[in-house]
């Protein structure tokens, strides 16, 4: 008996169709200083390396001070004019994403206890039926070892949440997304 191949079918969707207009990749207010400034570049791959071209990813965090703004909140509320907190960012056609923020601060996690300053990134994809969501922590940062949500995590995982500073470039990191495989980045249920 001989194997009779389908045709793959590609699932929705196409996130440069409708949402180009809701991208926003610079998260700082409007003023901030460069030096205040962090900008994260990455790739986004899948289980053999290709990158992944039209996903998108969705980032949400906290202000410097570890407070996540109020939708509609004044300058007063959120002591950062026009701070969302929220992003969307494409991956380009090589899989490559780039956003600028301001570096989140530790923010109150459960029981009392204080999370590591992070960035909640969302990935919306082509065949996914459900967003993919994960983190990303800063190298370094003294609340890592204590984190309640790192810390759930194997300690060989944790690498693929940290983001990379690039010693060449003050203030900027790199951060890649692996779907699948050995060295897979870390998902959280929701």
């Amino acid at each position: 008996m001989s194997r009779v191949h389908t045709p793959s079918q590609t699932v929705g969707p196409f996130f440069h169709l409708g949402l180009e207009k809701l991208d926003k990749a610079f998260l700082a207010p409007a003023g901030t200083p460069d030096n205040e400034t962090i900008s994260i570049r990455g790739k986004l791959y899948d289980a053999d390396l290709n990158p992944v071209p039209d996903a998108q990813l969705e980032i949400w965090q906290a202000d410097p001070r570890g407070l996540h703004p109020k939708p509609h909140a004044t300058k007063i509320e959120t002591g950062a004019p026009h701070f969302s907190g929220f992003g969307r960012i494409p991956t380009n056609a090589h899989g490559e994403f780039h956003f600028t923020t301001v570096k989140p601060g530790a923010v109150p996690g459960p029981n009392g206890s204080v999370q590591a300053p992070h960035i909640v990134v969302l990935i919306f994809m082509r065949g996914l039926l459900r967003h993919l969501a994960t983190r990303i922590y800063f190298p370094g940062d003294p609340c890592n070892d204590s984190d309640p949500i790192l810390l759930h995590v194997p300690v060989d995982r944790r690498a693929t949440l940290v983001a990379v500073h690039q010693a060449s470039a003050p203030n900027h990191f790199e951060w890649n997304i692996l779907l699948q495989g050995e060295n897979e980045t870390v998902f959280f249920d929701l």
